[in-house]
Order: structure tokens, then C-alpha cells, then sequence
């Protein structure tokens, strides 16, 4: 038996699987069944490699509103829109340059009826009449700046804190620095409002340059989350038990020589993660557990609400068994990019969200979740205060509204502020990238100290710019 000792290791699991002829690996394989490790997934990083305070954000719910919401329209009230309506852009402004290169074009007056909502009154338009009901629960983060003009960019620095693709994602970021809490299910899940394709695609939820153990797994809008998933008629348990160990001894074998493929090992993990899942996950997706009333708070019975408030129920489900990071996508494929017909386009996405988000809040407030749940709402950017074509806006980089809610945020507060019509941040100017550390800091990690090597360079998820914004605890 040669053990091949005089080629040297390229790696710790190299010199592992080598060393005393391979006995340094049977160590490690011991160590990788304790759920403690080998929950992060086969080669990732250890959640204990990362210290963590006390935060009181365990899980992450993003609401992405695909296209860039306007948030003139919704949770930025700027009453100087409908005085200058049809002007041109005051010679105080800088004129902005917009993706579809239009100039000059006149202000455009919002339709909205706003009023102040909660002890804290805080302004919401009648298009959010449902989520106004918890004011007192929002963190509204009127400052927001990104990089990105068009969809591509915006969407990808919003998801991966870069314009250009290849970055590892914010969920996969929070799986590495955290791991999952449960490990027959995955630790970061992404479901769509449709079976349209997000604007670049899988890369939104992607690892990069990071093992692709951390990446998102997207569940089907079209009813049946998780597809394939039942084990196929008269294949017994130990029959199917014996025949994936026998696999993933043949994919090890395979995979001893290639340990810098990261794919590989995220593959073979996949196999295990599927057998894991059939026995939990049928039940976590199962809605026919709940009552119905808790269907009908999310909008299950309107026919408008219920997509959207089926993959919020949903959502519930998988933080409430332990996912760390779902991210829920309305308008997949840039539905809120509202060039022309902003009423109409809006009024409709407005009318399919509002209910079920507000009963998702209802809901983790109810069981106790929200303490430990972080939800966002947001898109890639805003829209401009000028008129586009047809009653539409362009797109609004430089100064646009999320909100958090739940994770130790503290509700009822107002961050930041753009100028009097909304175009520019000009108060607490918080940048995808600072927004990326301040959602770390909620889940209690220090971003600067999640830190991943590539190619000699540490990455971070705010590429070494973003500060976190920790008033937002209050």
C-alpha cells in the first residue's frame, strides 16, 4: 500500500487525507458528522471561527421588491412634488443623470393620500393602508445610496454589495459568518412571486468565491416549494439509506483529489441535504397545517394577495424550523420598473404585498418571532421625482427608502432624509454597503471581522467601505 507521503499537500485536508496513510482523514470525518460542524456544510468555515456578540437578530426575511419601488409614493412624503408638478427641476438641483438619458423633463405630482400612522407618526401613503397598521414596528430608512443605474447593477450590488456579478450574496455572507440552525433544511432559501426570471438570474443568490455549500436555494413559485423531493414508490428507508452511503463513498473518493472544487463538495452535500430534507421538509411547506384564520391574515383568500402571501406564510414556516436567510422576491423579473403607468403598475403590486406583509408581521409578533426575525422591505432603488413618459419615473440611486422591523430594531423611528422632492440623500446617508454591515451587526456580527480569503485578499461583504449604522437599535 503506497501512502504516498513524498508528494506534498497543497491543503489541511490534503495533508490530512495523506498523513499516516489516510488516518489523519478518518479524524476528520469523525469531526464533520458532529452537527455542530457539519452544519456549515463539508470545506466551509466553522460559525465558531467568528465571534459573535449578543444580537438579537437570528433569521432574516427580505422582502426585494424587484424594479425599484417608489418611495415617493409609499414611505417618503414630499409635499413640494405636487406644488412643482409640471415644472422643471429647480437650479438648486443638480440635474441627475438617468439611465434612459432623458433631461429636463417636468416634475411629476404624486396621486397618494398620506396621513401618520402610530404613536410615532410616521407617514405612510394609502397604498400601504395594512403595514401602516405597525408604524411603531418600522425602522423607515429614507437615505439609502447605491451604485447601480439600471437593473443589473442595482440588483446585484443590493444582493451582493458589487455592480458586477461574482460576489458572494448577502444570505450566503450570513450562512458563512453564522451557519444554519438546522440541518435538514437549507440554511438560506429564496422563493419568487413567479416563475419569471430575476434579473441575473441565480447569481442574486449565489457564493462567488466562497464555497458554494453557502448559496440559496430556490424554492418554485408555483405551489410545490421543493420539487422531486418525495422518495420514489417502493424504495424502502435502508434500501435508499445504503444506496446514498454507497454514493457519497464513490463521490469521496472522487472528490479526495479535487479539494479545491468547491461545487463538488457543495454537490455532494446536496445528496445528504435532499435525504435529510425528505423526512422535515414536506412538513415545513405543508400550509394545510394552518388555520384558517391565519391564512386568511395573510391573503390567502383573495386571489390578488395570495401569491405573495403564500410565500410570507411560507417564510414563517422556514425561520420558524431554523432558516437562516429567505429572501422573497414580488415582481420577479423587474415588475416595479414603472417608466409609464406608475399608478397602475404600483397600485397593482402595492395592493399584493400590503396585506400579506402586514400579516407577516402580525403573525411573528404573535408567536414571539419578530424579537428574533429581521425583515426588510426594499427594492434596488427609487424613482425619481420627474416625470419619465406617460405618468412613470426613472430610476433613483442616489437617494431612496427601506425599512427593518423586529432583530433588536427599534420601531417608530425615521432614519435619515433626502432634499424636499426626494431626488438626493442629503441626511444619514446610509450606502447598500453600510446597510449590508448594519444587517450583520443586527445577527450580532462585527463585519469587519467576517472576513473570507480569496487569492490572498480578505472580502468582506461591504468590500472594506461600509460602516454599521447602530442607532438603528436605538
Amino acid at each position: 500500500m503506497s501512502c504516498n507521503n513524498f508528494i506534498l499537500p497543497t491543503s489541511r485536508r490534503d495533508f490530512l487525507r495523506r498523513a499516516g496513510c489516510g488516518f489523519g482523514a478518518v479524524a476528520l470525518a469523525a469531526l464533520l458528522r458532529q452537527p455542530s460542524l457539519a452544519a456549515t456544510g463539508l470545506g466551509a468555515a466553522s460559525a465558531a471561527k467568528i465571534a459573535r456578540r449578543a444580537g438579537r437578530a437570528k433569521n432574516v426575511i427580505f422582502l426585494f421588491m424587484e424594479g425599484g419601488p417608489s418611495h415617493l409614493d409609499t414611505f417618503d412624503y414630499k409635499p413640494l412634488l405636487n406644488a412643482l408638478a409640471g415644472q422643471k427641476l429647480p437650479p438648486s438641483f443638480k440635474e441627475p443623470i438617468l439611465a434612459m438619458g432623458e433631461a429636463n423633463n417636468p416634475i411629476l405630482g404624486s396621486k397618494r393620500t398620506w396621513e401618520r400612522h402610530g404613536q410615532s407618526g410616521l407617514w405612510v401613503s394609502d397604498w400601504f393602508p395594512n403595514v401602516a397598521r405597525y408604524a411603531d414596528d418600522l425602522a423607515v430608512i429614507r437615505s439609502c445610496v447605491s451604485d447601480g443605474i439600471n437593473h443589473a447593477g442595482g440588483v446585484c450590488q443590493m444582493n451582493t454589495g458589487s455592480v458586477f456579478g461574482g460576489r458572494p450574496s448577502l444570505g450566503a455572507w450570513v450562512s458563512y459568518g453564522i451557519g444554519t440552525e438546522n440541518r435538514n433544511l437549507p440554511g438560506f432559501v429564496v422563493i419568487k412571486d413567479s416563475e419569471k426570471e430575476v434579473i441575473n438570474g441565480s447569481r442574486n443568490w449565489g457564493t462567488g468565491f466562497m464555497p458554494a455549500v453557502h448559496q440559496g436555494v430556490e424554492f418554485s413559485a408555483d405551489g410545490v416549494p421543493i420539487r422531486n423531493l418525495d422518495t420514489p414508490k417502493g424504495l424502502w428507508p435502508v434500501r435508499q439509506r445504503d444506496k446514498l452511503d454507497l454514493l457519497a463513498e464513490l463521490n469521496g473518493r472522487h472528490a479526495s483529489s479535487r479539494t479545491d472544487n468547491t461545487e463538488l463538495e457543495a454537490r455532494i452535500r446536496s445528496y445528504e441535504l435532499a435525504y435529510q430534507m425528505q423526512a422535515e421538509a414536506p412538513g415545513v411547506v405543508d400550509l394545510a397545517k394552518e388555520t384558517a384564520a391565519t391564512k386568511k391574515l395573510y391573503g390567502l383568500d383573495v386571489k390578488e394577495t395570495a401569491v405573495f402571501g403564500r410565500n410570507c406564510l411560507l417564510a414563517r414556516r422556514l425561520v420558524e424550523h431554523g432558516v437562516r436567510f429567505v429572501q422573497l422576491y414580488s415582481g420577479a423579473g423587474s415588475g416595479w420598473d414603472s417608466h409609464t403607468e406608475l399608478e397602475t403598475n404600483h397600485s397593482r403590486l402595492c395592493r399584493s404585498v400590503d396585506k400579506p406583509i402586514a400579516g407577516l408581521l402580525e403573525d411573528l409578533k404573535t408567536r414571539g418571532l419578530l424579537d428574533e426575525t429581521l425583515v426588510i422591505w426594499g427594492g434596488e432603488f427609487g424613482r425619481t421625482p420627474m416625470t419619465e413618459q406617460s405618468g412613470g419615473r426613472d430610476h433613483n440611486p442616489t437617494g431612496f427608502t427601506m425599512w427593518m422591523a423586529g432583530g433588536g430594531v427599534k420601531g417608530g423611528q425615521v432614519i435619515g432624509a433626502t432634499d424636499d422632492l426626494g431626488l438626493y440623500a442629503i441626511q444619514d446617508r446610509l450606502h447598500v454597503h453600510d446597510l449590508h454591515a448594519t444587517i450583520l451587526h443586527l445577527l450580532g456580527m462585527d463585519h469587519t471581522q467576517v472576513v473570507y480569503h480569496h487569492q490572498g485578499r480578505p472580502e468582506r461583504i461591504d468590500q472594506n467601505e461600509g460602516h454599521a449604522y447602530t442607532k438603528i437599535t436605538g
